[in-house]
C-alpha cells in the first residue's frame, strides 16, 4: 500500500506531519504494510494536507485531511468524506500545462531514481552532447524570460556571459523569494530540487561557469534542508562535481542562506550579500553578466527561469516558444493567494486572462463578496480592478496598464478592502525595506507614508503631492524597490478614485 503525504512547508503548516504520524499508527494497528512517501505539494493549497492513495486506476486524492480522517482512509476509502477522486482529474489540476512543475507532487523529492523515471536529466544529457553556443541559442530560441522580476531574456544574459573572457564564471540562483503572495520558488525547491540543480548545471555548461550558488532566504528552512540534501545526492551521483555525468566538465553548487532582507532579491544587492557585504544595490554599469560575483562574469537567474531550462533542452526551444503570446513565451506558474476559494499554484501558458484566473480557476472570493481588486506582481505590483479582467496575462499587456507580472504572485481582495490603507502599506513596506542606497527610495518612501497619512486625514493638498512624489521615485530609484513602489499607490488612485473623493471634494 503506497501513500503520499506532502512534506512541503504549506502542507506541514496545515498539519501534514500529524496526518503522516496518524497513517503510520493506523497501519501498524491493522498490520498493514504501508510505503509512506513524503512528496512535495501538488499546489492545491486549499486541499492541504492532500493525501494520495495508490490504486489500480491511479492516485486518488483525499483532503484537506486531519488525523481524525485517517481511520476511514483504511476502512472505507471509497466513501471517505474527504475523497476528491483521481488527483490529476481535479479540475484545478487538469486544466494546467505543467512543464516546470511536471514532477512536483508526483515524486519523492530526494529520489534520483524517481527523478530520472519522470524525465529528469534528459535535458542535461542533451546539453552535454552540444557545444556551449548551441545550448545558449536553444535558450534564446525558446523565448524564456526571467520569471522573477523584469522579464529580461534569459538567453541574452547567457550569451553575454559566454562571450565574456574570464578565468572563473558563476551561476547564481536567486531564491530570495520575498514577494507577498509568492511561493513558487519554495514549492519547486521542496518538491523537485533536482530540476533546479539540472537547470543550473546546464547554465554552467552553456556559459563556461564551473561554480554555482543558490541564495535562499532564511525563512525557508524546509527548502534549505531539501536543497542541501539534493546537492549532496547529486554530487555523489556525479551529476555535480569535477566530471558532470562523464562530460569532462566541472560544475559545483553551494547553498547560501540570506538573512531575509527584501532588497536582496535585487540581483546586485544579492551579489553584495553573497560576498559578505551589506546588501545594498550596485549602480549599473557594469552589468553582473560582465562583472558580477567577485567581479567575475555571472549569470543571475530566478529559480523558475533555471527550472524551465531542463524541459527546453529535452524538448527543444521551438516547442517552448510555441506556447504563450507576444514576447511572453512558455508557461508561467501563477501563485494565487488572498481572499480566494482555491488558492495555490497554477502553471499555464501566457495569454490566459486575469478574469479567468480569478473567477474560474481561483473560484472567486472565499468570503463570497464581490471582487474589488487583484494585486499582481508582489507588494510593489499594481492593483487591478475588475475592469481589467479581460487583460491577457503577459509582460507586455500588464506593462501597458501600468502594472507588472513580476514573479506572477497575485493577491485577491474583496469589496471590503481599504485601497488607501493598502497603498500606504506598500509605501511603508518600501520605507522599511529600503537599503538606503538612493535618495528617491530612502527618503521618498518615508515622505510618501507621511503624505498618505495626510490624505487619509483629509488634507486636500496632499493628493497631488503623493502623485508627484510617486513619479519622482519611478524615475530616480536605482532598483525595482523604489521604482515599483509607486505602482500600487498610483493604481489605487487611478482605479479607485471613490476612495479619495472626500479629499478631492475638499480641494475643490
Amino acid at each position: 500500500m503506497k501513500i503520499w503525504v506532502p512534506a512541503d512547508a504549506a502542507a506541514r503548516a496545515c498539519g501534514a506531519d500529524e496526518v503522516a504520524t496518524a497513517i503510520t499508527a493506523a497501519a501498524e494497528l491493522r498490520g498493514v504494510t504501508v510505503e509512506l512517501i513524503r512528496n512535495g505539494t501538488r499546489g492545491m493549497v486549499w486541499l492541504e494536507p492532500l493525501v494520495e492513495l495508490e490504486t489500480p486506476e491511479g492516485r486518488r486524492a483525499f483532503g484537506p485531511m486531519t488525523p481524525e480522517d485517517v481511520t476511514a482512509l483504511f476502512d472505507a476509502p471509497d466513501s471517505h468524506p474527504k475523497a476528491q477522486g483521481l488527483t490529476e482529474e481535479i479540475p484545478f489540476f487538469k486544466r494546467q500545462t505543467r512543464l516546470t512543475f511536471a514532477r512536483c507532487g508526483r515524486i519523492d523529492p530526494l529520489s534520483l531514481m524517481d527523478y530520472e523515471a519522470e524525465g529528469g536529466l534528459a535535458g542535461l544529457r542533451a546539453a552535454i552532447a552540444r557545444p556551449p553556443a548551441e545550448i545558449v541559442e536553444e535558450i534564446v530560441t525558446s523565448g524564456l524570460r526571467g520569471r522573477g522580476g523584469a522579464g529580461f531574456p534569459t538567453g541574452i544574459k547567457w550569451r553575454t556571459v559566454l562571450g565574456a573572457k574570464a578565468s572563473q564564471k558563476y551561476i547564481i540562483c536567486n531564491a530570495d523569494e520575498g514577494d507577498s503572495g509568492s511561493f513558487a520558488d519554495r514549492m519547486l525547491m521542496e518538491g523537485d530540487p533536482f530540476c533546479l540543480i539540472e537547470g543550473m548545471a546546464i547554465a554552467g555548461l552553456a556559459t563556461g561557469a564551473t561554480q554555482g550558488y543558490v541564495y535562499i532566504r532564511s525563512e525557508y528552512p524546509d527548502a534549505i534542508r531539501v536543497m542541501r540534501a539534493a546537492v549532496e545526492a547529486a554530487t555523489r551521483a556525479g551529476i555535480l562535481g569535477a566530471d558532470v555525468l562523464g562530460s569532462g566538465r566541472a560544475f559545483r553548487i553551494e547553498i547560501r542562506v540570506g538573512a531575509g532582507a527584501y532588497v536582496c532579491g535585487e540581483e546586485t544587492s544579492l551579489l553584495n550579500s553573497l560576498e559578505g557585504k551589506r546588501g545594498v544595490v550596485r549602480a549599473k554599469p557594469p552589468l553582473p553578466a560582465l562583472e558580477g560575483f567577485m567581479g567575475r562574469p555571472t549569470v543571475v537567474n530566478n529559480v523558475l527561469s533555471l527550472a524551465a531550462v531542463p524541459w527546453i533542452m529535452a524538448h527543444g526551444g521551438a516547442a517552448y516558444n510555441a506556447i504563450g503570446i507576444n514576447r511572453s513565451r512558455g508557461t508561467i506558474p501563477l501563485q494565487i493567494a488572498g481572499n480566494v476559494k482555491h488558492g495555490g499554484l497554477f502553471e499555464t501558458g501566457f495569454g490566459i486572462t486575469l478574469g479567468e484566473i480569478v473567477t474560474e480557476i481561483a473560484g472567486g472570493t472565499a468570503s463570497g463578496r464581490p471582487i474589488k481588486a487583484v494585486q499582481v506582481g508582489g507588494p510593489l505590483g499594481a492593483y487591478h480592478p475588475t475592469s481589467d479582467f479581460d487583460l491577457p496575462f503577459c509582460y507586455e499587456e500588464f506593462a501597458g496598464q501600468g502594472g507588472l507580472v513580476g514573479h506572477a504572485g497575485m493577491v485577491v481582495h474583496d469589496e471590503g478592502a481599504d485601497m488607501l490603507a493598502l497603498a500606504r502599506f506598500a509605501m511603508e513596506f518600501c520605507a522599511i525595506e529600503s537599503c538606503g542606497k538612493c535618495t528617491p527610495c530612502r527618503i521618498g518612501a518615508v515622505r510618501g507614508v507621511e503624505t498618505l497619512d495626510r490624505v487619509a486625514a483629509g488634507d486636500p493638498s496632499a493628493l497631488p503631492l503623493i502623485e508627484d512624489l510617486c513619479n519622482t521615485m519611478k524615475l530616480g530609484s536605482l532598483c525595482a524597490l523604489g521604482g515599483f513602489t509607486p505602482y500600487p499607490v498610483l493604481s489605487a488612485i487611478r482605479h479607485f478614485p471613490e476612495e479619495f473623493t472626500p479629499m478631492r471634494e475638499a480641494a475643490e
